[in-house]
């Protein structure tokens, strides 16, 4: 039953991402009464540009500062923005969002200190600009970035996957997910802190590398061997969720945290990380579940196509990401 469903879960996310959606993010700093800079990231697919803009009220005007800016991943635009009235209450849209996947992170800074964070989605493509600071407003935005993340990252997704699939019993997987979710959690904070770095490649490399050691794991179960993995699942977990720790850091990273809400922002981005992973778990044991009341007599040959999916989907991440070191 478990092998059905991983075949389910790779038929339908063969052709998703092997990475999150990663939100655009627009950031406006005022200079003084009646100027702002904008900095706009847009981000990119190869060379593949998504058509999104900000656009503001008539009666602000904006111009374009220099040329764009080409960066692995994103594409960056500076503007400055002019206008004799307040830019509070004025309403903001991001013209062409609502034919995409994307989420926008908005971060305004005005003259007086205050700081502004929200975020606009496909189907919510325009906001009246508030002119008051929001904790509310951090912790709703960066928990749905959180869950997102999770839910849309399919290579996190997949090693979790994995470690179900080769733990058997449900405190075993309790404790499995558990070690995993402590130790991203660790390097997740530390990184987002500053305290330790690693340039992000390695990393993507190593966490594809993580989903074809579990790969392999499972196919000597099913040959009959016992392994560390199979006996101490949580200490495997736990090993390569400090890697996989890193690769949330990387995407946080990309997002950027509210200055005057740096540990609120970043806890709950974790919530919002464990809130995605926890309901990706609880939807895969339900599936497994209703797959043993039809009691199927699965063949010793079939059993074995999940982990060879997993693994080759693994394989050809970890030859991709490493073919980006060159």
């Amino acid at each position: 039953m478990k092998k059905l469903l991983t075949l389910l879960f790779i038929v339908f996310t063969f052709h998703g991402w092997s990475h999150e959606i990663r939100p655009a993010f627009l950031q406006i700093v005022q200079t003084n009464e009646s100027s702002y800079n904008v900095f706009w990231k847009v981000p990119s697919m190869g060379d593949g540009v998504p058509k999104i803009t900000p656009v503001f009220a008539p009666f602000i005007q904006m111009e374009v500062l220099n040329a764009p800016n080409q960066i692995p991943g994103s594409v960056i635009y500076s503007y400055k923005l002019s206008s004799d009235e307040l830019l509070q209450g004025s309403i903001l849209r991001i013209n062409g969002l609502n034919r995409t996947l994307i989420d926008v992170l908005v971060n305004i800074s005005y003259l007086n200190g205050e700081k502004v964070t929200f975020m606009l989605q496909p189907d919510k493509d325009s906001e009246v600009i508030p002119g008051q600071y929001s904790t509310s407003e951090v912790i709703k935005t960066y928990t749905i970035l959180g869950v997102e993340h999770i839910l849309l990252g399919i290579d996190h997704l997949l090693f979790v996957l994995a470690l179900i699939l080769i733990t058997k019993g449900k405190w075993k997987i309790i404790k499995t997910v558990t070690a995993f979710t402590i130790a991203h959690s660790i390097t997740l904070s530390m990184a987002a802190l500053g305290y330790v770095d690693f340039p992000a490649p390695p990393v993507e490399a190593v966490i594809a590398l993580s989903i074809v050691f579990l790969a392999i794991e499972i196919l000597k179960v099913l040959n009959g061997k016992q392994t560390l993995t199979s006996k101490q699942p949580w200490l495997v977990a736990f090993t390569f969720g400090l890697l996989h720790g890193f690769g949330f850091a990387g995407a946080l990273s990309s997002i950027g945290l509210p200055q005057l809400d740096i540990p609120i922002a970043l806890a709950f981005f974790n919530i919002g990380v464990e809130l995605g992973q926890l309901a990706f778990v609880l939807v895969v044991l339900a599936v497994i579940w209703l797959l043993g009341k039809t009691k199927i007599n699965w063949s010793t040959w079939s059993k074995k196509v999940p982990p060879y999916v997993i693994g080759g989907m693994a394989s050809f991440w970890l030859i991709e990401r490493v073919s980006g070191f060159f």
